[in-house]
């Protein structure tokens, strides 16, 4: 072997391995369409995929640990667009000043403005990651335990970091750190519960239409109990 073969073959197995990596996730995902992860079978994935079974052990232990890389997968790489979506719900300054009710519907304004946002990145979401959102609705409460562990690890760590946010904003002074986990983990329910209903809706333009306006009010009445919570 050439001097440059020997330094380029490890890189091409190292390709090589991603893709095969690659392909038994998709698979995978493509398979889990139609039944829960409980029930799919390591030959059935393989064969899916184009590989031998002997490779699946070279990137997974078993099918539950495929299972938490596609939660990971999932999660991970939907990380930013969910923080963006939850965020975009936050208010971002204290009331306005002016007139008595004036500033409420300033506030008011600007928090629809924000629920549109979200929601609208929230289907924006689900047109584009479909499999993976399928997948994290249908294992949330699955019957397999380290996915389960997972998923749920995910969203106790998107909750924290909505919790860090709603923290640095003028209307949590004097909110207990328990308070503010318990407001930011209604915003990660509501936006996981919102992309399963779209999910479910399907292409039809009337389902989806309604589970937009039911997100909607949701957000709005998160909003309002988190506005006067200590009043």
């Amino acid at each position: 072997m050439s001097h440059t073969a020997e330094v380029r073959a490890p890189g091409v197995r190292q390709a090589q391995k991603q893709r095969t990596r690659r392909a038994l996730l998709d698979a995978a995902l493509e398979l889990l369409a139609e039944q829960s992860l409980g029930s799919l079978g390591l030959r059935e994935v393989t064969r899916a995929a184009g590989v031998a079974p002997a490779a699946f052990y070279r990137h997974f232990r078993d099918i539950p640990d495929l299972g938490v890389a596609l939660v990971d997968e999932a999660l991970g790489s939907l990380h930013g667009t969910i923080r963006t979506a939850l965020a975009a719900t936050l208010p971002t300054a204290g009331r306005a000043a002016g007139p008595r009710g004036g500033g409420d519907r300033r506030i008011d304004a600007a928090s629809d403005e924000r629920i549109e946002a979200a929601v609208e990145l929230i289907a924006t979401l689900v047109r584009e990651y479909p499999a993976h959102v399928r997948f994290i609705a249908r294992e949330q409460h699955g019957g397999v335990a380290a996915v389960r562990a997972a998923i749920t690890g995910q969203l106790a760590l998107f909750a924290a970091e909505v919790a860090d946010a709603l923290a640095a904003a003028p209307e949590s002074a004097g909110w207990r750190r328990a308070d503010l986990l318990m407001l930011a983990g209604l915003y990660v329910d509501h936006m996981v519960m919102t992309a399963s209903a779209l999910l479910a809706a399907g292409p039809e333009e009337a389902g989806r239409v309604q589970v937009v306006r039911v997100a909607r009010q949701r957000m709005r009445l998160i909003s309002l109990g988190r506005r006067h919570w200590l009043d």
